[in-house]
């Protein structure tokens, strides 16, 4: 294989898209067409390669895919490795970081090869088609399965220019997805038109996919109008160094620099006070809580806002005499039990109600297929999990105030998911509370991807988010995805906002990704296709191999 022909468009596509990739700015139209060179190196094989082109097509979409998803998320290397200490905790990480690194390069690569495989049997319109199938549903299985990690979602690229993906409320991040994927097809197409000499209206077709998008979710983007519905909210940043939080500060001067900090934005009228993931560490028993010296303390802070309300990340654990869950882990003392990462709202009275983190990371989390991957118990818990991991429950959870206020709570990770925090809008949730800790990542994109992401979160639900991070990014966000306020990085900061509830659904909350599941439907009728020539009826005339 040439690597002038071949190799060097490949690297090119992947220096493109991680251009455009957040948290760049201001590039992300760069999605549109930044898979052109490895489109033009593809045809090239496929067309006049003589022997292995199947293996040429995977090996050239393999090499944009595994630069770019690298490059975009080499931070995740420097979260695994912190707890790893010497050569052998580093090549622990190095292995674990594949996952991420290597998974998602191979699922989209599949897509292109299978794509390829698909227009053996067909031709290229077909074939074309196939590749926007298969790679939106190599995403939704990205997104669903337990090695899930769906945060190179090409719809998620828009995070940086929200101005640009207002239409998401109705699509989702799919929707940019499909936009992305049929702009490269189309300039593809144009450019091998003009290259043949030919007219030119696929380029006025592509230049229609492109600007039609663009005008219609600016258009929108100017037009939209919130509703008066204002609520006094408080996030607070105690900036509390994670590898010091368990045991270098203790959790009553945690609770103390929590406090302080809402004390010093908040106001009479203030409902919210939204504090980070894990902000109290010491597993608290749910069953017992109220009695429980934090959630005492919690509750005496409360005293001078008569209308406040406190969601804040906890460490908790339940206690069972039969194994009720999946998760559960033989209590030494009898009985069973779950750790879970939890938020916990309190209130101004008895009522205390938590949720369990749901959408957990694979291996740091929770252990991916346990009963296949068992014997890799000791390599996760090196990682700080198990192998039945933490607990998790099975809905997602809203957070009701005595004063009838729905609210979201997402924990971390699970701001990837919006049919996940859909769902939570469907059953009442009139805004979204992050609560995540970034400063595993240090100082890298991590934390600022994470943060963008959640714009999109916003637009999809038209709901406000605000965001509480120990250490990373804390902010609001309104309901056009525009950010109000942020802090910085490393700075122990609170903020308030005047924040509006929204009632109303968006075409996505009640639909949720339905352009994904529609995929899913057409890639396994294509794969049909692609067995049935293979196997069963193979065509007098299919393309060379």
């Amino acid at each position: 294989m040439s690597f002038k022909e071949n190799y060097l468009p490949a690297l090119l596509s992947a220096f493109l898209m991680w251009l455009a990739w957040p948290p760049h700015p201001y590039l992300a139209p760069l999605l549109l067409v930044g898979l052109l060179p490895l489109f033009i190196a593809l045809h090239k094989i496929i067309t006049t390669s003589n022997s292995k082109t199947g293996k040429k097509v995977f090996l050239t979409a393999g090499l944009t895919f595994l630069v770019w998803n690298t490059a975009s998320i080499y931070w995740v290397f420097n979260a695994i490795n912190a707890v790893n200490k010497g050569f052998t905790g580093t090549m622990v990480s190095f292995l674990v970081s594949l996952i991420p690194y290597g998974l998602g390069a191979f699922l989209m690569t599949s897509a292109f090869w299978l794509a390829y495989r698909l227009y053996r049997y067909t031709n290229w319109t077909i074939a074309a088609i196939g590749l926007v199938s298969f790679y939106m549903c190599m995403e939704f299985l990205h997104q669903s399965w337990d090695l899930a990690f769906p945060w190179m979602t090409l719809g998620n690229g828009f995070a940086t220019m929200h101005q640009l993906a207002q239409w998401y409320e109705f699509t989702g991040v799919y929707g940019g997805s499909l936009w992305i994927l049929l702009s490269n097809i189309l300039v593809f197409a144009a450019y091998r038109q003009i290259k043949n000499s030919q007219k030119f209206s696929l380029s006025i077709t592509w230049l229609a996919v492109v600007l039609v998008p663009m005008g219609l979710s600016l258009y929108i983007y100017k037009s939209y109008k919130e509703k008066s519905v204002p609520v006094n909210v408080v996030v607070v940043q105690p900036n509390i160094d994670p590898y010091e939080k368990y045991g270098t500060v203790s959790a009553g001067d945690q609770l103390r620099i929590l406090t302080h900090l809402s004390d010093s934005v908040g106001q009479v009228n203030t409902e919210y006070f939204i504090w980070p993931e894990t902000a109290i560490p010491d597993y608290a028993d749910e069953d017992r809580i109220r009695t429980n010296s934090d959630f005492l303390f919690i509750q005496d802070f409360l005293k001078k806002y008569k209308n406040g309300t406190v969601i804040t990340g906890i460490e908790s654990v339940k206690f069972y005499n039969d194994k009720k869950t999946l998760s559960a882990k033989v209590n030494p003392n009898g009985g069973f039990y779950d750790n879970y990462n939890a938020a916990m709202q309190v209130e101004n009275s008895a009522t205390v109600d938590f949720y369990h983190k749901s959408k957990l990371v694979p291996g740091v989390e929770k252990m991916p297929f346990p009963k296949v991957f068992a014997f890799l118990g000791p390599v996760f818990e090196k990682l700080g999990g198990s192998v039945s991991g933490w607990g998790w429950q099975e809905e997602p959870g809203v957070f009701y105030s005595y004063s009838g206020i729905g609210v979201a709570p997402v924990i971390c990770y699970e701001t990837l998911w919006g049919n996940w925090i859909g769902d939570a809008v469907k059953n009442g949730a009139q805004f979204i509370a992050i609560i995540t800790n970034d400063g595993w990542w240090g100082n890298t994109s991590g934390k600022d991807q994470h943060f963008q992401y959640a714009k999109l979160r916003a637009i999809e639900t038209r709901r406000y988010v605000a965001r509480s991070a120990n250490t990373g990014i804390s902010g609001f966000i309104n309901q056009r995805g525009d950010v109000l306020k942020q802090s910085t990085w490393w700075t122990r900061a609170a903020l308030k906002e005047d924040i509006n509830l929204n009632d109303n659904l968006t075409f996505y909350v009640k639909n949720g990704d339905l352009i994904a599941k529609l995929s899913v439907i057409l890639t396994f009728a294509l794969a049909l296709v692609i067995i049935y020539f293979r196997w069963i009826k193979k065509p007098r005339f299919a393309h060379k191999s």
